[in-house]
């Protein structure tokens, strides 16, 4: 009895106009189709989320360009294994040249990755290597400056549900799917064309009845999506980050709306630390003294969240995230320590003035036995004595603080 491949390999695109989505590099004036087109077969590094045409890119490259194709992954291969795909170049297997497409290259440590530099430099192999992280992170400059780096995009739930539709006309034409189905089979898929036929060939098991009909309807396509984010989320990867950033710049432009948008992606991909820390963090960077009770308020917040967990933690962050973004701003205190961190680092301000230190020193004065409960005095090391770190913010609370300077300090605040 023989077993049938997934669905995702039986309906694999075997030419550039079946590739779904990637119009930048393989439509009609798309840089890759117009370089093969034209026999220009450079090595070249693919990066871009799961399931979004990398690997049947590379498939179809090496057919239109004559070559042998060898697959390998970097989570199993070894340094042999390069060498034995180095030994078809002499061989009538490599007479057209040979493509060796190597998966997941960020797995490869720097001398494995600096094996592949003597294959390429004589033109015995053509690298295609993919990734789904940020080559120039994680590919060594050697390896990167010899190949041309290609960014795969998301593929959009419109491309995706169009290509579940033709593929259901041809491998399913008997299968009853729903409009809605197909729909929400592509949205589940988070921009990934494998997982989304994936789940499209596990609905039509599903709704398979006694009699051999199959209904897939949109309850049925619900109850196979599970509840957290179906969106590419790794934990440790850069989209992981990215959504960090995107959570706290768009805090730090007050914009509410953004900044709800990136936290639910965060939560609904489970993570619930990260956002909390993220949190606490822009409190202080970014509203500061501008509000001062910005820290308070978002650590009441995340206790909330974090007492609560998941689903119930998203309304007090929510929350924080919206009186975050709406609040007025202030980075003073940030560049405050910053500029004084710079001195320290450059070997200033190593001694404490003398009234400052122990008691048996003499000459400190103390500040509250003075009008306005203020002196003036050093305070700064000697060769820091000048030096400004703080500047007041324009906002209202630290522009009355200010005023509170100048009515007890005069000219000196």
């Amino acid at each position: 009895m023989s077993v049938l491949s997934p669905l995702a390999d039986r309906v694999r695109p075997t030419d550039f106009d079946g590739i779904v989505g990637q119009r930048h590099l393989f439509g009609p004036d798309g840089i890759l189709r117009r370089m093969v087109s034209k026999g220009v077969i450079p090595s070249m590094i693919f990066f871009g989320p799961p399931g979004c045409g990398k690997t049947t890119a590379a498939s179809i490259i090496a057919a239109r360009c004559g070559k042998t194709l060898h697959r390998l992954n970097a989570t199993t291969a070894s340094l042999s294994d390069i060498r034995d795909v180095a030994k078809d170049t002499g061989t009538m297997m490599g007479i057209g040249g040979v493509l060796l497409y190597l998966d997941e290259i960020q797995y490869f440590n720097k001398k494995q990755q600096q094996s592949l530099l003597e294959y390429l430099e004589d033109g015995r192999i053509t690298l295609i290597a993919s990734t789904t992280e940020n080559p120039y992170y994680y590919i060594y400059d050697a390896l990167l400056s010899r190949c041309s780096v290609f960014e795969f995009k998301h593929v959009d739930a419109a491309d995706i549900a169009e290509r579940l539709r033709t593929v259901i006309g041809k491998e399913f034409p008997e299968a009853e799917v729903t409009p809605e189905a197909v729909r929400a089979l592509a949205e589940a898929g988070g921009g990934d064309v494998r997982r989304s036929l994936t789940m499209l060939e596990a609905a039509v098991g599903a709704g398979e009845d006694e009699e051999g009909h199959v209904r897939v309807d949109l309850d049925l396509v619900r109850q196979l999506t599970p509840s957290v984010s179906q969106s590419s989320f790794d934990r440790d990867g850069d989209v992981h980050y990215d959504l960090l950033s995107g959570l706290q710049k768009s805090i730090r432009g007050s914009d509410p709306d953004a900044a709800v948008f990136y936290l639910a992606r965060l939560l609904e991909g489970g993570d619930l630390i990260s956002p909390c820390r993220r949190l606490l963090v822009i409190a202080s960077e970014d509203i500061g003294p501008a509000y001062p009770m910005a820290p308070v308020i978002v650590k009441a917040c995340v206790e909330a969240a974090r007492e609560l967990g998941l689903p119930e933690a998203r309304i007090p962050l929510a929350n924080a995230a919206v009186i975050l973004a709406t609040a007025p701003k202030s980075n003073s205190a940030y560049k405050a320590y910053a500029a004084a961190e710079g001195e320290i680092h450059a070997g200033r301000g190593a001694e404490i003035p003398l009234h400052l230190r122990s008691p048996q020193f003499r000459g400190y004065k103390y500040p509250h036995d003075y009008p306005g409960h203020w002196v003036g005095q050093q305070y700064l090391p000697d060769d820091l004595r000048d030096k400004r770190f703080y500047e007041f913010g324009e906002n209202k609370t630290e522009q009355a603080a200010r005023q509170y300077f100048e009515k007890i300090k005069g000219d000196k605040a």
